[in-house]
C-alpha cells in the first residue's frame, strides 16, 4: 500500500473542499453568510475535529504503541502534549484573532484583520493535514484495509468541514473590497498547507515506525488545541445555540463516518 499516494489522493481531497469552500464568492449574492451560518459552521468543524481526535488518532496510537510492545497510553500522552504545545507556540509566534478579542495577538500586529483572518485559518490546516496524512501512514504501514476505510473517513470528515473555511477566508476578503478572483485565490491557497503538510508527515513516518503513536497523538493534541481555543467560543458568540447544534452535528456525522467505514 503506497502511504504517499493514499495521502496525497485524502489531502487533495480536503484542499479541494477548501477551494470549493472559496468559490463561495461566485455564489453568494451578499458578501458574507448569517451569523448563524458562521457559528453553525465553525461548530461543526468543532465537532468533526473532536470525533477525529478520538476514533481516528488516539484510539489508533494507543493500539500502534501496544502492538510495538510499549505502554498505550505513553506515547498518546505523550504526542497529545506536545502538539498542544506546538500549536500554543504557532499561535505566539503567528498572528490571530480570538474570540472576544479587540487586538491581535502574535508577533506582527500591525497587520490588518484580513491577513489574521487568512494567518488563523492556515494555522488550523496545519494539524489537519497532519492528521490525515499520519493516518494514511498507518493504514500503510499495516497493510490494513480498516486502517485505510478509517484514514478515508477521517479525510472526508475534513473535508466536509474545509468547505466553510474555504469561504471564511475568500466571503470577508470580497467585504473589504477585494476582487472576487483574488479572494478567491487567497481562500484556495489557505488550504495548500494540508496536502504539503500531509506529504510530509507521511515521509516521517516513513522512516520510523516508533513514531506512528507520537504522531497520531501529536496531530490529535494540535486538532483539539484548534477545537478549544478557537472554534468552539466562535461558534458560541451571543449565546446562541446554534454553534452547539453544529458541533453536535460534526461530531455525530464524525463518528458515524470514521465506525461505519472502518
Amino acid at each position: 500500500m503506497n502511504g504517499v499516494l493514499f495521502a496525497a489522493l485524502g489531502t487533495g481531497f480536503t484542499f479541494s473542499m477548501t477551494t470549493l469552500g472559496a468559490a463561495a464568492v461566485f455564489v453568494f449574492r451578499k458578501s458574507r453568510p448569517s451569523d448563524r451560518l458562521n457559528r453553525c459552521s465553525l461548530g461543526f468543524a468543532a465537532g468533526v475535529m473532536i470525533a477525529a481526535s478520538v476514533w481516528s488518532l488516539l484510539i489508533p496510537a494507543i493500539d500502534k504503541a501496544e502492538q510495538l510492545g510499549r505502554i498505550g497510553w505513553v506515547p498518546a500522552a505523550g504526542g497529545f502534549s506536545l502538539g498542544v504545545a506546538f500549536l500554543m507556540l504557532l499561535d505566539k509566534l503567528l498572528p490571530a484573532f480570538h474570540a472576544g478579542a479587540d487586538r491581535p495577538e502574535g508577533v506582527r500586529k500591525s497587520l490588518g484583520h484580513t491577513a489574521m483572518l487568512i494567518f488563523a485559518i492556515t494555522l488550523h490546516n496545519i494539524p489537519e493535514g497532519m492528521a490525515v496524512g499520519v493516518a494514511f501512514a498507518l493504514a500503510a504501514r499495516q497493510n490494513s484495509g480498516v486502517l485505510l476505510a478509517s484514514a478515508t473517513a477521517l479525510a472526508i470528515g475534513m473535508g466536509i468541514q474545509n468547505f466553510p473555511e474555504g469561504a471564511a477566508i475568500s466571503l470577508p476578503l470580497v467585504q473589504s473590497g477585494m476582487k472576487k478572483s483574488r479572494a478567491f485565490v487567497w481562500g484556495m491557497l489557505s488550504g495548500l498547507v494540508e496536502p504539503v503538510t500531509g506529504i510530509l508527515t507521511v515521509f516521517v513516518a516513513g522512516t520510523a515506525e516508533q513514531l506512528l503513536p507520537w504522531l497520531l497523538s501529536f496531530a490529535a493534541g494540535a486538532m483539539l488545541y484548534v477545537v478549544v481555543e478557537e472554534l468552539i467560543p466562535e461558534a458560541k458568540l451571543a449565546g446562541s445555540h446554534v454553534g452547539t447544534f453544529g458541533t453536535m452535528s460534526g461530531f455525530l456525522i464524525m463518528m458515524i463516518l470514521d465506525v461505519a467505514l472502518g
